[in-house]
């Protein structure tokens, strides 16, 4: 009994060994790893990217900051003279992140706001715009709604900027109008 425990526990040892490497090689996309050269400061600080073999795969002088620092399916990155933008491994820009006042926006209720030609829209914590970019202002998702509007001023309060608008509607996580 203790031989065919034995046996079993080997080809069981085989099988998840292969099934591990099958998943490696499969894998199209690798994790990513951020990596970084000293402390941040209002000058930002050398960052990229390497792979768990430890090769660098976006070097350090690429990018002015990395912010994401597991690298997936995308990456928020600060452009050298500005600019955030989520790219893909091979450095390809999808989308324009949406800059709140001391950074990118971050992920509420599963989505956060991105920008394309002036407007803002949606994009889900895989990297995929769900709502397209054509609002002039939106707050973000909170409880499944968004407010969000098509006329809008930006007001500079010190540090902060405030949202102006008399048209103000709600939308859900597929972009349509909510009525209240």
């Amino acid at each position: 009994m203790n031989r065919f425990i034995s046996n079993m526990l080997k080809i069981y040892c085989i099988v998840a060994l292969m099934f591990v490497l099958f998943l490696a090689c499969s894998s199209k996309n690798t994790v990513l790893v951020k990596i970084h050269e000293g402390e941040y400061d209002e000058l930002g600080v050398k960052s990229g990217y390497i792979n768990f073999k430890g090769d660098t795969i976006i070097s350090l002088d690429s990018y002015h900051y990395c912010y994401t620092d597991t690298f997936k399916k995308y990456a928020i990155v600060l452009k050298h003279g500005g600019g955030c933008v989520a790219i893909d491994q091979n450095e390809n820009e999808l989308f324009e992140v949406y800059w709140c006042d001391n950074g990118p926006d971050i992920i509420s209720d599963g989505l956060f706001r991105i920008r394309k030609n002036g407007k803002v829209g949606f994009a889900n914590d895989e990297g995929q715009i769900v709502i397209e970019p054509i609002y002039e202002c939106a707050t973000p998702f909170k409880n499944g709604l968004a407010k969000v509007t098509y006329d809008c001023s930006l007001k500079k309060e010190e540090e902060h900027t405030k949202m102006e608008s008399d048209s103000w509607f709600y939308i859900d996580y597929t972009g349509n109008l909510i009525q209240e």
